[in-house]
């Protein structure tokens, strides 16, 4: 069977990484904090000491006020924004906010400072909604997987698809990023520790990941084609000697 001729070691992450050691430190590139782009959702929540105030900025369909520590957060469902094609957002009163580019602390701040004309104090929280990465090729679950923080990596993207299939190619996964109109095609190999000093360890917004199937998905194809194609000439030939023996 293929499985018992395999070598268990062409599976493993990190073939680098010596089997003796039990710890090992890395230095990685760091983590780029994603920055808003257009057509990005953004969940956006305004609170402050005056529920009152505050609720001029919650657009309709809000499912209420809750109050914690003395401060009311009207939360609405979705409460998202759609962030336009230039960049930028309209918020009720305060009228248009220019976003593209920031991050969404700094657009929190730049928000929070427009609110502090109107509202004491105001409290603002940004959630990216839309934060979509893609897992295509040799892996259990190939989807589209929407992300539920901001902070997500290669290997994070390949645990929720179920990891790599038997014949994913390791050492040659695909990362396609598009920026700014143009797209980016990068090798990245799973098999080597340099992976987390990569800076294309994190990903962004609509990243791509491509597993390519290895020479023995290859071979197994072809085998299994051959299969079919001896079944259907043998049922071919045995119908044939059916219906001649039944016209004799």
């Amino acid at each position: 069977m293929f499985s018992s001729c395999s070598n268990s070691r062409q599976f493993t992450y990190f073939k680098d990484l010596a089997d003796t050691i039990t710890s090992y430190s890395i230095s990685d590139t760091g983590y780029k904090s994603l920055t808003i782009q257009a057509d990005d959702v953004l969940q956006i929540n305004v609170s402050s000491p005056n529920p009152e105030a505050t609720s001029f900025f919650v657009i309709p369909g809000t499912n209420g006020a809750n109050t914690a520590g003395g401060v009311t957060t009207n939360s609405a469902t979705p409460n998202t924004y759609l962030v336009d094609k230039e960049g930028g957002i309209d918020i009720p009163l305060i009228g248009r906010v220019e976003l593209k580019g920031l991050t969404t602390s700094e657009a929190k701040v730049v928000i929070r400072d427009k609110l502090s004309l109107y509202l004491k104090e105001p409290i603002v929280t940004i959630r990216l909604q839309n934060f979509k990465v893609t897992v295509l090729g040799e892996v259990t679950r190939p989807a589209n997987y929407i992300v539920p923080n901001e902070r997500v990596s290669v290997l994070d993207a390949v645990g929720m698809a179920g990891d790599l299939t038997i014949f994913g190619r390791r050492e040659n996964v695909l990362l396609i990023r598009e920026q700014q109109g143009k797209k980016t095609l990068t090798r990245l190999n799973l098999n080597s520790s340099a992976l987390f000093q990569s800076p294309y360890y994190y990903l962004q917004q609509n990243d791509i990941i491509y597993v390519e199937p290895n020479k023995q998905r290859a071979a197994s194809s072809d085998m299994t084609t051959i299969r079919n194609v001896s079944i259907i000439t043998s049922l071919a030939g045995l119908a044939t000697i059916v219906v001649t023996q039944l016209f004799r």
